[in-house]
């Protein structure tokens, strides 16, 4: 992820789903100078970790959820 879309997921009043390895994240602050964010896991608010900008992933909103649709021929 880059800087600027973590600053913004960090400063945004809506809640966007961003992971960590596959955890569920909550950005506290992005620190751009040293491409890292500050962060802990939804389930973990006291288990708070500095990682790189790099492990961090915004779940798109055009993900499958196992929901196919068919356009009629």
């Amino acid at each position: 992820m880059n800087a600027q879309r973590a600053q913004e997921i960090a400063e945004s009043s809506t809640m966007v789903e961003v992971t960590c390895n596959g955890v569920p994240i909550y950005i506290q602050h992005v620190d751009s100078d040293t491409n890292t964010a500050r962060i802990y896991p939804l389930n973990q608010p006291d288990n708070e970790e500095t990682v790189s900008l790099n492990s961090l992933t915004e779940s798109s909103p055009f993900q499958s959820d196992g929901i196919q649709m068919h356009c009629p021929d």
